[in-house]
C-alpha cells in the first residue's frame, strides 16, 4: 500500500515555502498530513501568526478527509452550509472548508494525504500547496 513519505512531506514544503518567497507573499505556514489525517510534516515561517497551523491544518484535514480539495470543498458548502458547520463541530475545529489545502496523490493515482498552507489569500495559499506536491513528482488529483 502506498504511503507519504517523511522525505516528501519535507519536499512539499520546502518547495511550496520557496514558491511563496519567489512569489513573494505575506509569511506562510504550510501542513502536510498523510492519508489517515495525520500530521506527517509542518513549518511555519518566521512573521507567520500564532494561528496558521491551525488554519493550514483544518484546510488539509478536510481536504484528505472528505477525498477533495479544500476549494470544492468551500463551493460544496454554499450549497449546504449547514451541514459544513455542523461538521467543523463534529470534528472539534480540525475541518476547514476554505481554499488552500489539495490533495497528494502519486502516479497510480493513490490518495496519499494533503497539504494545507495559510498566510495568504486562498488563492495563493492553494498555488504554494500545488507547486510543492508538483515539485516533489506528485499530483494534486
Amino acid at each position: 500500500m502506498p504511503h507519504l513519505t517523511l522525505d516528501q512531506a519535507n519536499q512539499i514544503i520546502q518547495a511550496a515555502l520557496a514558491r511563496a518567497r519567489e512569489a513573494g507573499y505575506k509569511p506562510m505556514a504550510v501542513a502536510v498530513l498523510d492519508d489517515a489525517g495525520q500530521l506527517k510534516a509542518f513549518q511555519r515561517e518566521d512573521g507567520a501568526s500564532m494561528f496558521r497551523f491551525d488554519v493550514a491544518r483544518a484546510k488539509a484535514w478536510g481536504a484528505v478527509g472528505m477525498g477533495a480539495s479544500s476549494r470544492v470543498l468551500a463551493e460544496r458548502a454554499k450549497g449546504n452550509p449547514n451541514f459544513f458547520v455542523s461538521l467543523a463541530a463534529t470534528a472539534e475545529g480540525k475541518f476547514l472548508a476554505q481554499p488552500g489545502a489539495v490533495l497528494i496523490v502519486d502516479a497510480a493515482g493513490a490518495l496519499l494525504g494533503a497539504v494545507g498552507a495559510s498566510g495568504g489569500s486562498g488563492d495563493e495559499d492553494e498555488e504554494i500547496c500545488t507547486a510543492g506536491v508538483r515539485a516533489a513528482g506528485l499530483s494534486t488529483g
